[in-house]
């Protein structure tokens, strides 16, 4: 078992950018429909991956601590992630009138790589 600051860097890394991926697979898939839906995908995926990013520099930015100061940046971080979230599904719905299904299919294209199976004890077997 990997628990070093390091291998916990390489791993949110590798979630978003697994977002990002998948984001943009869905946009394509989108985009046929018109350019509206495709950005619909692009604006809501990119702020699921944006909220982990956010989440991956609170838990990550700062060298080793103790349980207690870890839990309380990952708690600190899950807030800030939907809070981000939040605010950027506020822009793009309310303030840019981006359609809700492709803006709601980009954010669930872009949560879904974190439940299939990145983590770290999964990618070495």
């Amino acid at each position: 078992m990997q628990n070093s600051i390091a291998a916990g860097r390489r791993l949110a890394l590798r979630v978003v950018s697994a977002q990002v991926v998948a984001t943009a697979i869905v946009a394509a898939g989108f985009a046929f429909t018109g350019w509206r839906s495709g950005l619909g995908v692009l604006a809501g995926g990119g702020t699921g991956a944006v909220g982990t990013a956010m989440l991956a520099l609170r838990m990550f930015a700062a060298g080793p601590s103790t349980a207690g100061t870890a839990l309380a940046r990952m708690i600190v971080g899950n807030l800030l992630k939907w809070i981000v979230i939040g605010g950027g599904l506020y822009l793009v719905l309310a303030k840019a009138g981006l359609p809700g299904g492709s803006v709601i299919a980009g954010v669930i294209a872009a949560l879904l790589p974190q439940l299939l199976g990145l983590h770290e004890g999964w990618a070495r077997s």
